[in-house]
């Protein structure tokens, strides 16, 4: 059973970073299949759709396919990432390993450990979106310095999408619900989101179903870095995440609450 906190406001300490490091500790021994599984997929689609789809395709927004499919496939890599952490990991630890009863007997608190799994959870995100970003280097699809700013972006969606799957951790009942978030969320998000076509050449009803889709402003900022093209459309899309990032992290802590305080 959880400490109550008898407060709205999350009860957060430095001790919060006490759980990301016990995650990112387990973390080191498995790093290498952890990344490979995070990184295969995304790279499949770079190689087969960026250079065999892409020859067919040719230009699109003036730019290579491949080179207009990058910028997002850094994005969903980050959002992977973030979301198997914080649904089967976050799962596994609450329920059948015990670890959050076990935290709980020390003095961090319920809160903190929310907090520092949607940390770790975005580190996550991070580290699979510069794997990414290097992999996309070494093909020569990187061809600025700014490029480097698509790292501190990987870091935000992984916050995003962290949160987002600790809330739908909260109330799962068991592994096979996440079935439902993966299709039913995170799919549509992966395909509809501007990866692999412009969000213009929707119809208007679809375009505004994009327009809500988190990710979607994640790839817009990430789009608008490796073109440098940053504006004022840019700024909207990082206010439209950190506001996002805010809600969804003060729904997972309540959501987590009310799951586990008694």
């Amino acid at each position: 059973m959880a400490r109550p906190t008898g407060r709205l406001r999350p009860d957060l300490t430095w001790r919060t970073m006490t759980v990301w490091y016990r995650d990112a500790k387990v973390w080191t021994t498995f790093y290498k299949a952890s990344l490979i599984g995070n990184l295969g997929e995304p790279l499949l689609y770079l190689l087969a759709m960026g250079w065999g789809l892409g020859r067919m395709v040719g230009t699109v927004d003036g730019v290579p396919y491949i080179e207009f499919l990058a910028p997002g496939l850094i994005c969903s890599t980050a959002m992977y990432a973030a979301t198997f952490e914080c649904t089967f990991g976050a799962f596994t630890r609450m329920t059948r390993q015990k670890t959050y009863d076990a935290i709980l007997a020390s003095p961090v608190s319920l809160d903190e450990i929310v907090a520092g799994e949607i940390l770790w959870g975005a580190t996550k995100g991070f580290l699979s979106g510069a794997a990414m970003l290097l992999v996309m280097a070494l093909f020569g699809l990187v061809n600025g310095a700014l490029a480097i700013l698509t790292l501190p972006l990987s870091f935000l969606i992984g916050l995003l999408f962290s949160a987002l799957s600790m809330i739908v951790t909260a109330k799962s009942p068991s592994y096979d619900f996440f079935s439902y978030y993966f299709t039913l969320v995170i799919a549509p998000m992966f395909l509809f989101s501007g990866i692999f076509f412009p969000i213009g050449n929707l119809p208007y009803w679809a375009q505004t179903f994009a327009w809500f889709l988190p990710l979607t402003h994640g790839v817009n900022i990430s789009r608008a870095i490796f073109t440098e093209k940053m504006g004022v459309g840019t700024a909207i899309d990082l206010v439209w995440l950190l506001v996002f990032i805010t809600a969804t992290f003060l729904v997972a802590i309540r959501e987590i609450r009310r799951r586990l305080v008694l």
